[in-house]
C-alpha cells in the first residue's frame, strides 16, 4: 500500500514547520521527480545525501528520502555527471525518488533534534536559545537548567552514552576540575559557534563542532565546552524521527540509512 507524497508532506511540515528554519537554510521539498502526486510506500531517513545513500535507497526500494542536510544547498547552475552533489540530483530523478529535508526547521522544533541531544543532560527546564519570532517554543539551541546540577565526569560519561561515543573532544574549565558542578548548559547540534557567541551565563556548551578561539574564550570565561564532531550531535536523532513519522503515517516503512555515517572517524 502507498501513501501519496502530498499527504506526506503535511506530516513533515507538522513534525518540523518550515517557518521555523533559518532564512540562510534550504528546507522543504527538494526534489520531486515525476508530475502529479507521487505514491509512497518506503522511506529512508539519512542526515546526508550521499551517492552510497542514494544506492541504498534504490536498491530497498525507497520513493522518498528525508536527508536531514540538503542535497541542494548553494544554487546549482548546471547538472552534469561532473560532482558527486550534481548525481544525486540526476539519479534521484532517474530513480523516481523524491527529497524532503528538513534541516534547522527539525533543530528548532520541540522534540526535535536540540531537545534530543538535550536529553544527554538529564532532566531540567529548557528554552531556545534564540527563540522563533513566529512562536517562542521553537528556536535555535536550548538552555538547559539541569534539575540536579552534576559535575563535569558525570555529563562526560552521560553524554558518550547518549551519543553512543567511546571518545569526544573536551575544554575543561579548571573550577569544574577542582569540583565544581554545572547547573545550566547550551546546546546546539552541529555547530554552536554563532549562537553561542554571546552568551554568558552557561556553565558548559555542547555541540558538535566550534572554533578554536572561541572555545578558549568560554574556557577563560570559567565555562567547560564539549565537542563531539558534528554529525554525531544529529545522527543519533534519526530512530526517533524515523518512529514519529512511521506512526503518524502508517502505512508506510520508515528506514534509516544504514550507510550514512560521519566522514570522520577517530583512528
Amino acid at each position: 500500500m502507498s501513501t501519496p507524497l502530498s499527504q506526506i508532506l503535511p506530516v513533515l511540515e507538522h513534525l518540523a514547520p518550515l517557518r521555523h528554519a533559518e532564512a540562510w537554510d534550504n528546507v522543504g521539498l527538494l526534489i520531486e521527480p515525476r508530475r502529479g502526486d507521487h505514491p509512497v510506500s518506503r522511506v529512508m531517513c539519512t542526515i546526508d545525501l550521499g551517492e552510497d545513500v542514494l544506492d541504498e535507497a534504490a536498491e530497498r526500494g525507497a520513493e522518498l528520502i528525508v536527508a536531514y542536510h540538503p542535497p541542494i544547498f548553494s544554487g546549482l547552475k548546471r547538472l552534469t555527471r561532473a560532482g558527486a552533489s550534481e548525481r544525486v540530483v540526476i539519479d534521484a530523478i532517474a530513480a523516481g525518488i523524491a527529497v524532503y529535508s528538513p534541516h534547522t526547521a527539525l533543530d528548532a522544533a520541540p522534540g526535535g533534534v536540540n531537545d534530543w541531544l538535550a536529553d544527554a543532560l538529564g532532566p531540567g527546564e529548557r528554552a531556545p536559545l534564540l527563540p522563533s519570532a513566529a512562536d517562542e517554543a521553537y528556536g535555535m539551541g536550548r538552555r538547559v537548567t539541569l534539575a540536579t546540577p552534576l559535575g563535569l565526569d558525570a555529563i562526560v560519561a552521560q553524554v558518550k552514552a547518549h551519543l553512543g561515543l567511546s571518545h569526544l573532544r573536551l575544554a575543561a574549565a579548571p573550577g569544574h576540575l577542582a569540583g565544581a558542578s554545572i547547573g545550566v548548559a547550551a546546546v546546539c547540534a552541529g555547530a554552536g559557534d554563532s549562537l553561542f557567541a554571546p552568551l554568558e551565563g552557561p556553565e558548559l556548551y555542547l555541540t558538535g563542532e566550534m572554533r578554536h578561539h572561541d572555545v578558549r574564550a568560554k574556557v577563560a570565561a570559567g565555562a567547560s565546552v564539549i565537542l563531539c564532531d558534528h554529525t554525531n550531535t544529529e545522527r543519533g536523532y534519526l530512530p526517533t524521527f524515523a518512529r514519529r513519522l512511521a506512526e503518524r503515517v502508517p502505512t508506510i516503512d520508515v528506514a534509516v540509512s544504514a550507510r550514512d555515517r560521519d566522514p570522520l572517524q577517530v583512528v
